[in-house]
């Protein structure tokens, strides 16, 4: 094989591991800002990627935990789609500080938009009060597209710590900061405030930030790339070099 054909194939193979290295971090329903404060009122943002080139994305459902129900939930409108809050009785009484909780919402749907083809979109959500006794919370979620394929994220995490195939977007709790029990979270969703949240007032999450993120993992897998290919180059020219 020739010198040139030999770095055409060392080329190509190093485009493809760029291409696994940078593509599936960032191919699956996820929850934006991924972690939040226990106690605590936040606003998230599930980002849905379109994973498929010959079909949109048409329909997005979010299952809400009913172990740990969220007593206040409200959803920011979202130009072009249309959106179904559901709420259900809880399998058994919750107590919180407002009370006791027998029902709560356990479904969003969004319907009637469409995501294209390498693009994305982000659905947002205000809610709380969240709780103080666990670490996480799973979001499974249902991708509708155009031709009809479901895709369910809703693979739990790994016990060996590597990422399942379809995972649910989950959100990490970490313990407040704040010596009230609510901590930062409650800048901007109080308890007092959440109740009236028919009209939320959150703030739109950047969609720069996903560009930024893949922006950031690609150059990194091709910074990888150049030295794989650099290595492969300097020692196929040693290779070449004739002896003294």
């Amino acid at each position: 094989m020739s010198f040139a054909r030999r770095a055409a194939v060392v080329l190509a193979a190093a485009t493809a591991l760029t291409a696994g290295l940078a593509v599936p971090a960032l191919a699956h329903v996820s929850i934006q800002p991924g972690s939040a404060e226990q106690g605590g009122f936040t606003k998230v943002a599930f980002r849905v990627p379109n994973e498929r080139d010959n079909a949109s994305t048409v329909k997005i459902e979010v299952a809400f935990p009913t172990d740990h129900p969220l007593a206040f939930v409200s959803v920011k409108p979202l130009p072009g789609w249309d959106v179904k809050v559901t709420e259900g009785k809880l399998p058994a009484p919750v107590k919180t500080e407002y009370g006791e909780l027998k029902e709560a919402v356990t479904k969003v749907v969004w319907s009637g938009g469409k995501i294209n083809p390498g693009e994305f979109q982000e659905f947002e959500v205000s809610m709380g009060q969240l709780p103080k006794d666990v670490d996480s919370l799973m979001f499974p979620t249902k991708q509708t597209y155009s031709g009809g394929e479901v895709v369910d994220w809703a693979d739990a995490p790994k016990t060996d710590g590597t990422e399942a195939e379809h995972p649910a977007p989950t959100l990490k709790l970490v313990p407040a900061s704040g010596g009230d029990g609510h901590g930062a979270a409650t800048a901007s969703a109080s308890p007092a405030a959440a109740p009236a949240a028919a009209t939320p007032s959150v703030s739109p999450v950047a969609a720069a930030s996903a560009g930024s993120d893949g922006t950031a993992r690609v150059l990194g897998g091709a910074g990888l790339a150049v030295g794989v290919i650099g290595a492969i180059l300097g020692f196929l020219g040693l290779r070449r070099r004739p002896s003294a």
